[in-house]
């Protein structure tokens, strides 16, 4: 925890602030130790969450060497930390116009930006490796549960029940990702060619392909999966479009190391896929960072700046989606290192159910 406070508090002085002031609980979370309804506040004399009264029991049992202050909910919170920052050149994570306005009323300098945060969180310590690793293991065991559990008749909505189930009574939990309303992704048919398709009462048929993408979270960190399955007569066009994504996903994962562009992986998947001629259906970028949120720093595509740092956490997940047919996605959680590490272990392999 001291070594991610040094980190923020460098990222914040580089913007010309003294004090860092976390609204978005994954900000708190990683400043803290902390996950609620409260606000944190760090700055060179240490790190303070100002939280109402139904919060203070968790804040002060669960942060890391912070002070805890009681406030008002909702304005009265903001009361009382704009007493706590006079003089400060204060950054905030928070978009709220309401609340920035609010602050600049009252305090001399404040900046919003969420730049301090994403810097830090991009590169994960042992610890946040520790639990990817074990979130990812966990998505392996419900791979192997769709190998056993994955038939002809079943919905897509009965699946991601069962698959959700396992995880839950595991210590995994939806990521609350705002632009879905399902947990899970499981999409048979023609379904998986929307690559956010939403989970659905269709029953799988034979001749399926099977999207089932698994974006979970362990204790704060989310781990994120894709593999598809077949289901009976498979089509040979199917079965040459796995292909392709299988390979071009492999050729991604030799493209990831320390120093390389996040584009070079971008342009390593796509060339697979463009030189097959499905270039087109190659509709999003090949990854992104993970960990407290299911998309962070860095982006892995086309138009990306950013370049790969050890011990980063990205995805790799190159995809082929024919319209109104099918979808093929394979994707995996990796750690950026000389050698990659890829999280999980369930087999690539296009398995026929």
């Amino acid at each position: 925890m001291n070594q991610r406070r040094k980190n923020l508090l460098k990222y914040c002085n580089d913007m010309g602030c003294d004090t860092l002031v976390a609204f978005e609980p994954e900000n708190l979370f990683y400043m803290t130790g902390f996950w609620g309804e409260a606000i944190g506040i760090l700055d060179k004399t240490g790190c303070t969450i100002v939280s109402p009264e139904l919060e203070m029991g968790r804040a002060k049992d669960e942060s890391t060497s912070c002070d805890v202050v009681k406030s008002e909910r909702g304005k009265g919170s903001l009361a009382t930390l704009v007493k706590m920052l006079r003089d400060r050149k204060v950054c905030t994570d928070s978009d709220s116009y309401n609340i920035v306005e609010s602050l600049k009323r009252s305090l001399t300098s404040v900046r919003s930006s969420t730049d301090p945060f994403y810097r830090a969180r991009q590169v994960k310590d042992l610890q946040e490796i520790a639990l990817l690793l074990k979130a990812s293991s966990i998505l392996d065991e419900m791979y192997e549960m769709c190998v056993d559990e994955l038939m002809i008749g079943q919905s897509e909505a009965q699946l991601q029940t069962i698959l959700m189930q396992y995880a839950m009574e595991r210590g995994m939990f939806s990521t609350g990702y705002k632009s879905t309303l399902h947990p899970l992704i499981i999409a048979g048919g023609p379904n998986g060619s929307l690559p956010h398709a939403q989970v659905t009462d269709r029953k799988f048929k034979s001749g399926d392909m099977i999207v089932v993408d698994l974006t979970l979270r362990y204790k704060g960190y989310v781990s994120d999966a894709t593999r598809t399955f077949g289901l009976g007569s498979v089509s040979a066009e199917a079965k040459k479009v796995y292909e392709i994504v299988r390979r071009s996903q492999e050729a991604g994962l030799k493209a990831v190391r320390p120093n390389m562009s996040c584009k070079s992986v971008d342009d390593a998947c796509r060339q697979v896929i463009e030189k097959k001629k499905y270039g087109k259906y190659f509709i999003h970028s090949t990854g992104h960072g993970i960990g407290l949120e299911v998309h962070e720093l860095p982006n892995l595509g086309p138009s990306s700046k950013a370049v790969l740092l050890k011990n980063m956490t990205v995805t790799v997940e190159p995809g082929i989606y024919i319209p109104r047919k099918f979808g093929v996605r394979i994707e995996d959680s990796v750690i950026v290192g000389n050698k990659v590490e890829v999280m999980h272990k369930f087999t690539k392999e296009l398995i026929v159910i």
